[in-house]
């Protein structure tokens, strides 16, 4: 292995409902919403890296009452010194990284829906990191 995750946290966590009305119809408009990632990295120390993943919802133009829904998860990513392969680093920050923090981030959202009284969130749970990658890559 060329990598391995030392320290991961939750960066920043936001989530926001405007008023009454995006509350009730939230549930109903759900379908109006995407996940978007978006996965930054940059220098720690020498060797470590942090690996910044972020899960936001975001609403089409059919989303009539928008909320806000974000959470950043970081992992500070230890690679072996000799290791100076630059394809597969980005692989490791852009695929392999996210796979493994992105299920705490998963359960982290639909537990802040939960605790905003939202039961029935319906969001993809399955995310193709690898497919993400190769799709950004064309």
């Amino acid at each position: 292995m060329n990598y391995r995750i030392i320290s991961k946290f939750i960066k920043d966590i936001s989530l926001e409902i405007p008023d009454a009305q995006s509350f009730v119809l939230l549930e109903k408009e759900i379908g109006n919403y995407s996940l978007n990632f978006d996965i930054k990295s940059k220098p720690y120390k020498d060797n470590i890296i942090e690996v910044d993943t972020t899960l936001k919802m975001i609403p089409n133009q059919n989303a009539k009452h928008k909320i806000l829904c974000e959470i950043t998860g970081a992992c500070l990513v230890s690679i072996d010194k000799d290791f100076n392969n630059k394809n597969e680093l980005e692989k490791i920050i852009l695929i392999k990284v996210p796979q493994e923090v992105y299920k705490t981030l998963y359960d982290t959202f639909v537990f802040l829906f939960k605790q905003a009284g939202i039961e029935n969130i319906q969001i993809n749970k399955e995310v193709d990191f690898q497919k993400l990658f190769d799709s950004r890559k064309k």
